[in-house]
């Protein structure tokens, strides 16, 4: 039985990242026959788009990206987008505060405007 409350902060940015993520899934590349897929892990609050396929005779298996949810921040550790998952996220109404680019060193988060942890 789930006991999960569905209505808890936790929950609200878990469905949040699904929505954000399956509408970037569905997206075509521009090239290669490569599709996207998510992969959503609630128990352990890992979030990803992977590209799987090939690009001519080159094989294609990777994240596109890899969001996870620590405590009440969403900690991007990979985007390989043109205009970034951040922006998703913000569009969306998350602030900031909230949101650090775990993918740049903790010595250079100081410099941007996002959480630095």
């Amino acid at each position: 039985m789930d006991t999960r409350d569905r209505s808890s902060p936790l929950n609200q940015d878990q469905k949040l990242l699904e929505r954000i993520l399956t509408e970037r899934a569905r997206i075509p590349f521009s090239y290669g026959d490569i599709t996207l897929n998510t992969v959503f892990d609630n128990a352990n609050n890992h979030y990803l788009v992977l590209m799987v396929g090939w690009d001519g005779y080159k094989r294609i298996h990777g994240p596109l990206i890899h969001v996870d949810l620590r405590g009440d921040k969403f900690w991007i550790e990979y985007d390989g987008t043109e205009d970034g998952i951040a922006t998703d996220l913000l569009e969306a109404g998350i602030p900031k505060d909230r949101i650090v680019l775990a993918f740049q060193p903790p010595s250079r988060r100081q410099y941007s405007e996002f959480a630095m942890a």
